[in-house]
């Protein structure tokens, strides 16, 4: 079972509006004393309606309760004012909880605005060792990772230039490269890749995602990016309010909730679904389905106004390089007019443990309306069969919309 690196009991936030104290001093003494003896504040209030809002503060967190494992890459997801970032200031240790508690195991690395934790007057270089003796590394430890933060970051000409003087692209890149490169068991990412390019918002999330699969480092990342949350995380934690009120193992689950407007989808169902009777150490197909890449429903029909994708779930327990998986999808019982073909020899990188890959349908892909053979196929060394295209032919009638 994997670690707990995150806990939170009963978290709670509270913000004053208008004030930063109780109005006395005697007060703030009193509730000075108590967070100090790990009582609760004598000020705070109790009841049925203890977290609703006053005319002077509101509860940004309301009562969370949660466990992070390791390895987890963890979507938060909600709306402007749903409490994210101060979930992830508690997290990171900027601001302390009104009440609760929340235990982390291991050092943090955050990314959770422009310029957070840099010192303007320093260098790029100096707010590298800056940042990491932060996180408690020796010199020696840093200047291992140096070239690679400075290659990363992309900007080693401006590297010994004040960061006063970069632009908001500038820090994120370094920012992001010192997070990602100096050792942390957790990272967390607050919608800072916002600012960043295309190519290295790409660059960016296929680094956290090796991070976490191939270092087992726990990721939390919060943006209002949709696919850049369903391509990095593999759960979701959906905040209204201040409260949890949802949790996912799948984060399709919770994107597809989120963006329905909190309502079920009740059309996510799998087409095909292993029910045991296939299995191999070297891959085990789990499940397949043609997914709206807008609404992310599973739909047997096809509008060719919209992008759809072929979504399959797969198992490794032993690696084989030689191990091959491949798609045809083909018009026609006879399998002849091939209309779409994938193999992963030319897409896909074969890597143990359970995994969903997409493969996308162009826009404008029109198909007549027919049956249409899905089959699927494994081998080692293309000779030795571990599922024969004969063993998983899926028959489907696609009724393909016309234009508008």
């Amino acid at each position: 079972m994997a670690q707990t690196v995150i806990k939170a009991e009963h978290l709670s936030k509270y913000y004053r509006l208008g004030v930063i104290n109780n109005g006395t001093l005697f007060r703030d003494i009193q509730t000075w004393i108590a967070l100090k003896r790990g009582k609760e504040d004598p000020h705070s209030k109790i009841g049925e309606h203890k977290y609703d809002g006053t005319a002077d503060g509101f509860w940004a967190l309301k009562d969370l309760n949660f466990e992070i494992h390791q390895g987890d890459r963890v979507g938060i997801i909600g709306k402007n004012g749903a409490g994210k970032s101060t979930l992830l200031k508690i997290l990171s240790r900027i601001t302390a909880p009104t009440e609760g508690v929340v235990k982390l195991r291991g050092r943090v690395a955050s990314l959770l605005e422009v310029g957070t934790g840099f010192h303007a007057e320093l260098t790029g270089r100096e707010n590298i060792y800056l940042n990491g003796a932060i996180l408690g590394m020796k010199k020696k430890e840093v200047d291992r990772k140096l070239d690679e933060i400075i290659a990363f970051s992309e900007i080693e000409q401006h590297i010994d230039t004040p960061v006063k003087r970069y632009s908001s692209g500038m820090y994120v890149r370094l920012a992001f490269a010192v997070a990602a490169h100096l050792d942390s068991e957790i990272l967390i990412a607050d919608e800072v890749l916002a600012v960043g390019d295309a190519a290295f918002q790409k660059k960016a999330l296929g680094k956290m995602n090796d991070l976490s699969t191939g270092q087992g480092r726990t990721v939390l990342f919060v943006s209002h990016q949709m696919n850049a949350v369903k391509n990095l995380c593999n759960k979701g934690i959906i905040l209204e309010k201040g409260r949890i009120i949802r949790t996912d193992d799948d984060i399709n689950d919770s994107v597809s909730w989120y963006l329905n407007g909190g309502v079920e989808n009740k059309n996510k169902s799998t087409i095909w679904k292993n029910d045991g009777t296939f299995y191999n150490k070297y891959f085990t197909l789990n499940s397949f389905c043609i997914r709206n890449k807008v609404t992310l429903a599973c739909s047997d029909t096809l509008n060719c106004n919209t992008d759809y994708e072929f979504v399959v779930n797969y198992t490794i327990e032993e690696y084989s390089p030689v191990c091959c998986f491949w798609l045809k999808f083909a018009i026609n019982e006879d399998l002849r007019d091939i209309q779409f073909y994938h193999s992963t020899n030319e897409h896909l990188e074969l890597k143990t443990g359970t995994h969903e890959v997409t493969i996308p349908i162009p826009k404008g892909f029109i198909l007549p309306e027919s049956k249409y053979i899905i089959t699927f196929g494994a081998a080692l060394e293309n000779s030795m069969y571990i599922y024969k295209p004969a063993d998983h032919e899926i028959t489907i009638k696609f009724t393909t919309e016309p234009y508008k």
